[in-house]
């Protein structure tokens, strides 16, 4: 059967979802929209499917008799309709509707989706002829809090997007041009790289709702987030032959480190010296030789029970290794708990690069601000460090 397409869809669709759904409606079946489109069949199945679901919880879906849009900001949380049981025409009706709020969520996670299926794919490089094949460099980039606001007045420093981007890049190569030439690399972002999910469109935490202050707004801090981050990788792909890519859930971005794995995931697929960590779960694992590398942002478990976490999670791993490291973040200040006191496994919670806010400021919290890379041998562990401070990215 034929699909014949209601142009008053147009309203409750992406430019991309429209366009498939016109593929449909030349084509009049999946498969050949699909060729037509340059999609999979799947992503005209979720046009389909994302539009009709999304126009009747705006109150319109003809073939069940609702023909009346809600206003923009509501959906239809209900239907009551008096029907005459003699003729079965519906002579009144009820609408009942409520704020956007869950359509919101399922827009952004469609969003995520459909953005990894068009995003440009990142051709292949050529690696450098010289490295250490049993050496791995960690880079440690936790708690940047990318879009944050700080004044110096407040809090010390200054930080904006602009000093952010300066920083994380200044202090990137620094940490690249002092470490070996170590074959593999992990970038080790380990959460809270985006100051805020943006809930409701709001400067807040996702999960708690306190307000925070900002630099941007979600379209800028986006774009500006995907931007550096793949900087960070190309620059990576120059030093290294392989690049392994960590974006850890934290507690201010757990939507943002979906979107990030997501989109990186897709846009480096075509590229084999790339890899990067895409998991529901917030608590990762690199096996390196003898070594064990486990990363959680440290806000679900603290420190000193991430030892049993990682041994349970990553258990064939544990087995076959002999040094285990733990590496966490989240509370912007440096402890280490050794492998003697812990159960065989050295937990270090990192510092950040990033300026105090006035949330830190006022509440009395202070930490040295640094980073570091961390270089692992397959036979020996740990064998050396980096560290860097903000001084030295200006």
């Amino acid at each position: 059967m034929a699909y014949v397409l209601d142009p008053q869809l147009r309203e409750y669709a992406t430019e991309d979802q429209w366009r498939k759904l016109q593929a449909l409606e030349k084509a009049g079946n999946q498969r050949d929209a699909a060729k037509l489109a340059g999609c999979a069949r799947a992503g005209i199945q979720r046009a389909i499917h994302s539009v009709t679901k999304k126009a009747a919880q705006h109150g319109f879906a003809p073939e069940h008799g609702l023909r009346y849009p809600v206003p923009i900001g509501y959906t239809v949380s209900g239907v009551s309709s008096l029907v005459d049981t003699q003729t079965g025409d519906t002579k009144l009706q009820w609408i009942k509707t409520k704020a956007d709020d869950e359509a919101r969520e399922q827009a952004l996670q469609e969003a995520i989706q459909a953005m990894a299926e068009d995003i440009p794919r990142v051709k292949a490089v050529a690696a450098p002829k010289v490295s250490l094949e049993e050496l791995v460099n960690l880079y440690v980039l936790t708690d940047f809090h990318w879009a944050a606001l700080a004044w110096h007045r407040e809090g010390g420093s200054d930080w904006d997007l602009d000093i952010a981007e300066k920083v994380l890049l200044n202090g990137f190569s620094q940490m690249m041009a002092q470490s070996p030439d170590s074959e593999t690399c992990i970038i080790g972002q380990l959460g809270d790289f985006i100051h805020t999910d943006y809930p409701g469109f709001k400067s807040q935490t996702p999960l708690s709702g306190h307000d925070l202050d900002t630099d941007g707004r979600p379209h800028k801090v986006i774009g500006g987030a995907i931007r550096v981050t793949k900087m960070l990788i190309n620059m990576a792909l120059i030093k290294h032959k392989k690049v392994v890519v960590l974006l850890a859930e934290g507690n201010h971005d757990g939507m943002g480190s979906v979107w990030l794995q997501h989109c990186f995931a897709a846009m480096y697929e075509n590229e084999p010296r790339v890899e990067v960590i895409c998991t529901p779960l917030p608590y990762y694992c690199y096996e390196h030789g003898e070594t064990m590398l486990a990363f959680h942002h440290g806000h679900l478990r603290k420190p000193t029970a991430l030892t049993g976490v990682f041994a349970a999670q990553f258990a064939p791993t544990w087995g076959r290794t002999r040094y285990r490291y733990g590496h966490c973040g989240h509370l912007h200040h440096k402890v280490v708990i050794s492998e003697r006191e812990d159960a065989g496994m050295t937990i270090t919670q990192h510092r950040s690069l990033t300026a105090k806010d006035a949330y830190s400021a006022r509440g009395g919290y202070s930490a040295e601000r640094k980073t570091e890379c961390l270089t692992y041998h397959k036979k020996y562990g740990l064998v050396g460090s980096v560290h860097v401070t903000p001084e030295m990215c200006e």
